[in-house]
C-alpha cells in the first residue's frame, strides 16, 4: 500500500500591493502586503511558522531583510523561500545548478 502523504502546506506571499494582488487573484489567501518596516518582522513569521511550505517575496524585499534573514532565506528549505522579480526593481538570477544545488541538494559537475 502506497505511502499517505503529507498535507500540503501554506504559500505565503510578501510584497508590494502589486505583486500580492496578482497572488490573491490566482487564488492565494495568505497574502501580505509589506512596508520596508515590517518587511523583516512579516518574514520572520512567515518563516517560523511550521505550516508554511513556500514563501514566495518579492526580490525588492531583500534589501529590507538582515543578513542573517537573508542567509537563512538561501540556506532554508522547509519553507523554501522564493525572491520574484517586482515590476519596477532589478533581481539577480539564479542558475539552474545552484537552484538544483540549494534545494535538491545535488552536487554541481566538475569544471
Amino acid at each position: 500500500m502506497p505511502e499517505a502523504s503529507a498535507p500540503p502546506g501554506k504559500t505565503v506571499v510578501l510584497g508590494e500591493r502589486e505583486l500580492v494582488i496578482g497572488f490573491r487573484l490566482l487564488g492565494l489567501r495568505d497574502v501580505i502586503v509589506v512596508t520596508p518596516e515590517s518587511t523583516a518582522t512579516e518574514f520572520d513569521k512567515a518563516l517560523s511558522n511550521q505550516e508554511v511550505n513556500l514563501i514566495i517575496a518579492s526580490y525588492d524585499l531583500r534589501e529590507h531583510l538582515s543578513e542573517g534573514q537573508r542567509a537563512r532565506a538561501d540556506a532554508s528549505l522547509h519553507p523554501l523561500v522564493v525572491f520574484v522579480p517586482s515590476r519596477n526593481g532589478t533581481y539577480a538570477e539564479e542558475s539552474v545548478s545552484d537552484l538544483a544545488r540549494r534545494v535538491l541538494g545535488v552536487p554541481s559537475p566538475a569544471s
